[in-house]
């Protein structure tokens, strides 16, 4: 049996629970004061404070022990939306969004979404392959510790299989995060089908759906169900297959205007709806009767300069509220998860609390992996991130900079900045 401890905690920051944590519940997080953690064999077997566990543990040592110098510790971080299967330098694009350029003229002229599919198609297996490790390690070094992961700069079937068959054999790799993979096949009509939309559809439902469910090649379908990429009746076939084959869903939803995904999500029990910028009282009321999660994400609104998601109507209605990074190569080009929690917190309105709930527990909670990790609590796996800080509220009011000095995954560290 392995063992790790984890002692001279300052802050002990985390959610509670095995659901995910909605309304007022949401914005209360356990701090301890002078904490203490154990692990055995990867689970946590304490999580309090200093002096209940030399009470508990006297004369049992454990095979490695770390001094926290008196910092904070908080859950590993969970992103539950990010795209890191890609290769392609689009930092031309955000000089031009920058300069007042909109993403559809862009878009029309050949960049966007298939400017990354053209450099991804290109692309080796081994380039490909060096790419995702090395943006997926970038993840866990900033603390994340689970990623949801999606395919969708492919967009022909031998691509994305290739891009959902690349996440399989990264996941569990040491040093990077653990993944739940997406099939996002539907994330745009690729460049051949301009003219026969109806048949991309028809392969993405017919074909790519069910192989991805029978080779167990992911856990969600996504679709971007979006004025000028896939309309509601498109997007409701492609979901009602994975459906039928045992995928989750998740729905890429009223990202650019009020287009119908988010009541979409919400009438086939989709796990999540992301985005969400320009959804009303209709939508929100919605969710929060199907119990679908609201995956917020601030840094993506932030560079497009565009509205913000209601996150406290969502909060306010019983919606459970997820942030996460969206990390991808046109619009929110970063690994770090964290980088965002002041956003959601200054753009979007979240409070500090709120924020770590929706980048913990709340984002496990729409992956079904809340009973397993999102807090720190007996019984959960010991995933969790030593910060350089005092305090959990350092994620917010310190920001820009990696607070991250130890990253554990497993009752492993698996990262760390010091020797």
């Amino acid at each position: 049996m392995s063992s790790l401890e984890i002692r001279n905690i300052g802050t002990l920051a985390t959610p509670v629970g095995t659901t995910a944590r909605a309304g007022k519940a949401q914005g209360e997080i356990r701090r301890v004061k002078d904490a203490a953690i154990r692990a055995e064999d990867g689970r946590l077997v304490f999580v309090g404070s200093e002096s209940d566990y030399r009470r508990e543990f006297a004369g049992k040592a454990a095979d490695v022990s770390l001094d926290a110098g008196g910092h904070a510790v908080v859950p590993g971080l969970v992103d539950a939306h990010t795209h890191p299967v890609w290769l392609g330098d689009r930092g031309v694009e955000i000089g031009r969004r920058l300069a007042g350029e909109s993403y559809a003229t862009i878009a029309a002229e050949g960049g966007g979404i298939n400017a990354t599919v053209r450099a991804t198609r290109a692309a080796s297996d081994g380039e490909l392959e060096d790419a995702v490790r090395q943006r997926l390690a970038a993840m866990l070094a900033h603390g994340t510790t689970t990623a949801e992961a999606k395919s969708g700069y492919g967009l022909t079937v031998r691509d994305e299989i290739r891009a959902l068959e690349l996440l399989r054999r990264l996941d569990g790799e040491q040093g990077l995060p653990r993944l739940v993979p997406t099939l996002l096949a539907a994330h745009e009509i690729p460049p051949e089908f301009r003219q026969n939309r109806a048949e991309w559809v028809r392969l993405v439902a017919e074909e790519i759906v069910p192989r991805v469910a029978r080779e167990k090649l992911a856990r969600y379908c996504d679709v971007f169900c979006e004025d000028g990429v896939f309309t509601v009746e498109e997007s409701r076939t492609i979901l009602e297959s994975a459906r039928r084959v045992g995928l989750g869903l998740r729905v890429h939803a009223d990202e650019l205007a009020r287009s119908g995904g988010a009541r979409l999500a919400s009438e086939l029990g989709a796990a999540s709806a992301d985005h969400l910028l320009f959804i009303g009282a209709e939508e929100i009321a919605a969710m929060a009767r199907a119990g679908t999660t609201a995956v917020i994400l601030p840094g993506t609104a932030w560079w497009m300069r565009s509205r913000r998601a209601p996150a406290r109507d969502l909060i306010a209605a019983g919606v459970p509220v997820a942030v996460a990074s969206d990390s991808n190569p046109g619009t929110c080009c970063t690994e770090s998860l964290a980088a965002v929690a002041a956003h959601a917190c200054r753009d979007s309105g979240l409070s500090v609390e709120e924020t770590l709930t929706g980048m913990t527990l709340n984002a496990a909670a729409s992956l079904g992996l809340a009973d397993r990790i999102g807090s720190l609590e007996p019984g959960k796996r010991a995933d969790l991130v030593l910060l350089d800080a005092p305090d959990d509220r350092h994620l917010v009011y310190h920001w820009g900079v990696n607070l991250a000095a130890a990253v554990v995954v497993g009752g492993r560290v698996a990262w760390s900045r010091r020797p």
